[in-house]
């Protein structure tokens, strides 16, 4: 049987990035905070993980299911995906992560009153206007974060995919991770750790509120962790192939 091709294996990302985007984001947008029984930050971050499980079983066949701009660019690094495919396969996730947020958005205006606002979107510090942050941290202590939780998210993925690891568990594994990024990181930036899913929601925001004057950090800061961790991961963790060894030809030549 023939490997799908790339065609088909971006339209299985896009397709993946919306349904992380639409699922996610769509149960931030909607349920988080219903009127008295809304699923809070729990809810959310459980919806952005099984997005990514779920995915990870449909697609993870056709496309490895990155999702995820700064995962690919991991990967690469880590030696697991040819850079050849790598732009098509951004481009592939910005757009399916784009067409989530907007029939996300479309939805959303269906309700009398409905107010864009940030629209799930993320960001540092705030202004007058809005604070971006939603406890309020500063842009320094956001790079940092979504750098190192982006590290860990890749770290994740890059061992529990690995030949050695425990075969048919790797999408549980990558949908637990994303889960905990998300508890840990929602009150800090509304947690990135992929610029797909931040362009997705900036595009839909109040563009008054500034949020993507700040998407150069969600693009930034992602890919930075995820480039360490491929890099670190291939060096230090992954397993190398020793050299074949060069047998010397038998001769009858005097020793």
């Amino acid at each position: 049987m023939s490997s799908p091709s790339l065609f088909h294996r971006c339209t299985a990302e896009a397709f993946g990035t919306f349904w992380l985007v639409f699922g996610g984001c769509g149960a931030a947008v909607f349920a988080a905070g219903y009127p008295t029984l809304g699923i809070g930050f729990v809810g959310v971050s459980l919806a952005f993980g099984l997005t990514v499980l779920t995915m990870a079983y449909a697609i993870g066949h056709i496309s490895g299911c990155h999702l995820n701009p700064a995962v690919s660019v991991g990967l690469w690094l880590g030696k697991r995906f040819p850079a050849s495919e790598l732009l098509p396969y951004i481009g592939a996730q910005v757009v399916g992560g784009t067409i989530g947020a907007g029939i996300l958005h479309f939805i959303a205006t269906g309700k009398p009153g409905f107010v864009a606002g940030g629209f799930a979107s993320n960001g540092y510090g705030g202004n007058v206007l809005a604070a971006h942050s939603p406890d309020g941290y500063s842009m320094a202590a956001c790079f940092i974060a979504e750098s190192v939780l982006t590290f860990f998210f890749l770290m994740i993925i890059l061992g529990s995919t690995d030949q050695r690891a425990a075969k048919g568990f790797a999408p549980l594994a990558i949908g637990l991770g994303l889960t905990l990024i998300h508890l840990i990181s929602i009150p800090i930036t509304n947690t990135s750790v992929n610029p797909a899913r931040s362009t997705a929601t900036a595009l839909f925001s109040d563009h008054a509120l500034g949020y993507l004057g700040q998407l150069w950090l969600f693009w930034l800061a992602p890919i930075v962790g995820a480039a360490v961790a491929g890099i670190f991961y291939n060096a230090v963790l992954a397993e190398h192939e020793a050299p074949p060894v060069t047998e010397k030809p038998l001769t009858f030549e005097a020793q």
